[in-house]
């Protein structure tokens, strides 16, 4: 029993990863499936795809690696975070379709929770916003909207989770009803600093505490799959949401440790140690990871367009084939031209939080063209990470020396991660392992079962693949970021 499970269930896939006794993955299996929009903003998933995605990638897994399921010594979950499940207690269905953390419905309601005066009573016990981007107002919805679920939730009928939740109760068959830290952190249900359920904000939202899971480290005895869904009793013990779990996959164990995933956005998490940092610039203040019951904080700060811009340069301007082309575009653009991309297709993240503005484009001239517009979309990625960067310094009391570590598809990208080191001004780092949101849960669930190293020795073996070292000098890197912050500045609807 040396392998390792991973379950690694996404926005838009779900996937199972086979690690080895080395922490090496040794078989995956991914399967989309499909997204629900059933009105402007509003954005669903139904909870059986999540369920059937999640356990036929398991299967495919474990018969891709050619191995009994008596092989398998833990299984680790790792989830899109906020997204919000309903469900019956006594059958598992679920009342109501999934709702995305993508999902805006509740932005008129967080905006009269706002202008009656809650939000810092809200921020200072979960860390949070109060915005439609969180789990709580959500599950309002739900008891609201669905015939009879209110009642049935009064009467102990209702179970509410993220989608770790969910799937830990049917993985266990109904025996289990519970979460991990980092994933109850993100609901605006938990007070971070008390380790508990928050009573005011559930009687504000009008939550029954009864519907709530038990919280629990992220590696802990969560409990045992259902010998019928893969032919034997495989134990639970690794759990955290998946910005989370990509930060302990990067083993960022060490306060002032800052990585960022670049995926469809980006996220940026600081790890600020034993405890929590209040941000004063629009920063999340959330639980990186709790073990032996001890939070580690971390300051989050979320880019909404990040890979998605190359996407948009593909589909949208039709001006590449593929994203590897950006970086040819990008090497070949006219050095001597200073277009800037402000690509706030969906608003602008953190440190703005500023959903009315949209995308603009900066600088161009007669002789502009596709080169010039991919390199502006890439530097973007850059500016709007020395954004986050520069904030999580401030909230920390003053510029620190950085190091980078990265992942996620964009990472690939050798001219983008020199660019964010120029940018920047600091080292960045990118792992031999990009794997790392998956290989986080793994390492958790395995620590768990005795078959991977603790802390200490697992950080002692993150390897390094290449380190890109800033090259501007300081002269040119000021001048181009506050070409970018006017931009910025041009672009915000207040």
């Amino acid at each position: 029993m040396t392998y390792v499970l991973a379950i690694d269930q996404g926005t838009t896939s779900s996937r199972a990863i086979v690690f080895d006794g080395a922490m090496a993955p040794v078989a995956v299996a991914q399967e989309e499936f499909t997204q629900h929009f059933p009105a402007s903003g509003w954005v669903e998933h139904d909870p059986e795809d999540l369920w059937r995605t999640t356990v036929d990638t398991c299967r495919a897994a474990l018969a891709q690696a050619g191995l009994e399921p008596t092989a398998i010594a833990a299984v680790g979950i790792t989830n899109q975070r906020e997204t919000t499940v309903v469900w019956d207690r006594a059958t598992g269905q679920a009342v109501h379709n999934a709702i995305v953390w993508q999902d805006r419905r509740t932005a008129d309601f967080c905006r009269r929770l706002k202008a009656d005066g809650h939000e810092p009573m809200v921020t200072e016990a979960t860390g949070l916003l109060l915005d439609p981007y969180f789990s709580g107002t959500k599950l309002k919805w739900i008891l609201d909207h669905v015939d009879g679920a209110r009642e049935r939730a009064a009467r102990g009928e209702l179970l509410f989770g993220t989608v770790d939740s969910y799937l830990i109760w049917r993985l266990t068959g109904g025996a289990a009803h519970v979460t991990d830290a980092t994933n109850a952190a993100r609901t605006l249900l938990y007070d971070i600093r008390h380790g508990e359920w928050s009573g005011a904000i559930c009687d504000m939202l009008d939550v029954p505490l009864a519907m709530l899971p038990e919280v629990k480290d992220c590696a802990a005895e969560f409990g045992v799959t259902d010998p019928g869904l893969f032919g034997a009793a495989l134990p639970i013990l690794g759990v955290a949401g998946d910005q989370q779990a990509a930060t302990v996959g990067q083993a960022c164990f060490q306060p002032g440790m800052l990585k960022s995933t670049y995926g469809t956005g980006c996220f940026a998490l600081l790890n600020t140690g034993s405890q929590p940092v209040a941000s004063q610039n629009r920063l999340l203040t959330t639980i990186g990871y709790q073990l032996d019951g001890v939070p580690t904080y971390a300051l989050e700060g979320s880019i909404f367009i990040a890979g998605a811009v190359v996407q948009w340069l593909r589909d949208g301007l039709k001006i590449i084939g593929s994203a590897p082309e950006t970086q040819t575009l990008a090497e070949a653009a006219d050095s001597e031209q200073a277009v800037i991309l402000v690509p706030a297709f969906t608003g602008l993240g953190a440190p703005y939080w500023d959903a009315e503005c949209r995308g603009a484009v900066f600088g161009l001239t007669r002789n502009s063209g596709p080169a010039e517009l991919a390199r502006a979309a890439l530097e973007s990625v850059g500016y709007q990470t020395r954004d986050l960067l520069e904030a999580m310094q401030a909230d920390m009391g003053g510029a620190s020396e950085a190091v980078l570590r990265v992942d996620g598809g964009m990472s690939a990208s050798d001219w983008t991660m020199q660019f964010l080191a120029d940018i920047l001004g600091a080292p960045v780092d990118r792992p031999q392992v990009l794997e790392t949101t998956a290989l986080g849960a793994a390492w958790l669930a395995g620590m768990r079962a005795g078959v991977y190293p603790g802390q200490a020795e697992f950080a002692a073996g993150w390897a390094l693949e290449r380190r890109f070292e800033p090259a501007m000098d300081a002269a040119e890197r000021d001048a181009k970021y506050a070409a970018w912050k006017d931009a910025v500045r041009r672009t915000l609807s207040v």
